[in-house]
């Protein structure tokens, strides 16, 4: 059969590791099956297809765009694919060919205001409501679909009304390894810190990591928060707040390179994942990958990516986390130490990225009864 992935995605963050690495993985163990990836004109020449079985084709229509949902079906009619993957809930929705989706996370179903964007509170509504309608159509119209954790699976049982026998659980994976050239702890921190990975999004929760640190910092003077992020309107917003509250152990880096951010993981205290949600959580998994212990929030898909690996809070409560950062701190007892970490190398090896292109390849032969 031919089958289509939508890899307009191909460079970002999140969408484009899953994307990235699913293609990687499919090349090497589908020998039967031809494929056509749509990129974006700047992606093409970023992916090496070996396999004559697999070929590009540049569009150039970005992703929630007017184009997308008008001219993309017309594009994909003309390949004839028996079957195209959307690695994302954004679909064309007058495409009358059969298709399957991944569903990474519903967030935008909990997180609904204004507070999570930086638009005028007008269009963000219409976004959202465009955002509803158009995953709401995905999902019925899918063949299959895929969700990265079962806490993802459900929520699109609850919000979608979804049978359970649509919807296959395929867990992501980590990029990242124990390989690293050797870096030197200069400009990355001469004190104990603990490590936080991401963006800073509402959902993520950050307030609640920067209060706690706040009522630490009289008392533990050379422990510091290293944020990990892009300096977007979310973090100059967040980095403000601190400004104001004149919190000085906290600080943030962007443009961390691969071996630096491995350097981060491997030397922290531990890793701390404060969300209010997740579909996946990838650097908990990242952390568990390194050694680094976790320190997450209570949340279903935390508990059920991490398991044992991780110590759990509250995540509205401030307090209780100030509590588990004394704790990390304090315990000298290397053991306990070296049993989380050792529990987290077990629970990471659920997850590879070869599992997943096999189950995704499963799930493809499904939708064509091949």
């Amino acid at each position: 059969m031919k089958i289509g992935i939508d890899a307009r995605l191909y460079s970002q963050t999140g969408v484009g590791r899953y994307i990235r690495n699913l293609i990687k993985e499919l090349e090497k163990i589908d020998t039967k099956n031809d494929y056509v990836i749509f990129l974006l004109p700047k992606d093409s020449d970023k992916i090496i297809l070996k396999s004559p079985q697999w070929t590009k084709k540049t569009i150039n229509i970005k992703w929630h765009s007017l184009r997308e949902q008008i001219l993309l079906p017309f594009i994909l009619d003309k390949e004839k694919c028996d079957l195209i993957h959307f690695p994302y809930f954004s679909v064309p929705i007058l495409y009358r060919g059969k298709f399957l989706i991944t569903v990474h996370d519903l967030i935008m179903n909990h997180f609904s205001t204004g507070y999570a964007s930086s638009l005028p509170l007008p269009l963000y509504k219409l976004k959202f409501i465009f955002y509803r309608l158009i995953m709401q159509i995905a999902l019925k119209k899918s063949a299959k679909i895929i969700a990265v954790s079962k806490a993802t699976k459900q929520e699109i049982i609850d919000h979608y009304s979804m049978p359970d026998s649509q919807i296959s659980v395929i867990y992501e994976a980590s990029e990242i390894t124990h390989k690293t050239e050797d870096i030197s702890q200069n400009n990355l921190s001469d004190k104990k810190y603990f490590l936080y990975v991401g963006n800073a999004y509402p959902h993520k929760n950050l307030e609640t990591v920067v209060s706690a640190f706040k009522k630490i910092s009289d008392n533990y003077v050379n422990v510091q928060l290293i944020l990990v992020g892009g300096r977007d309107y979310f973090y100059t917003r967040l980095l403000n707040k601190i400004m104001e509250q004149k919190i000085s152990n906290i600080i943030l880096r962007v443009s961390v390179s691969d071996n630096e951010l491995i350097y981060l993981y491997k030397n922290a205290v531990g890793l701390i994942v404060p969300s209010f949600m997740e579909g996946f959580g990838l650097p908990a998994v990242e952390a568990m990958t390194l050694g680094c212990p976790v320190i997450a929030s209570k949340i279903s898909s935390l508990l059920e990516i991490c398991g044992q690996a991780a110590t759990y809070f509250n995540p509205l409560d401030s307090d209780e986390l100030r509590k588990i950062i004394i704790q990390y701190l304090e315990n000298a007892d290397p053991k306990v130490r070296t049993e989380q970490i050792q529990l987290g190398f077990e629970q990471v090896k659920k997850y590879t990225w070869r599992k997943a292109a096999e189950k995704t390849l499963e799930i493809y032969e499904s939708c064509t009864g091949l």
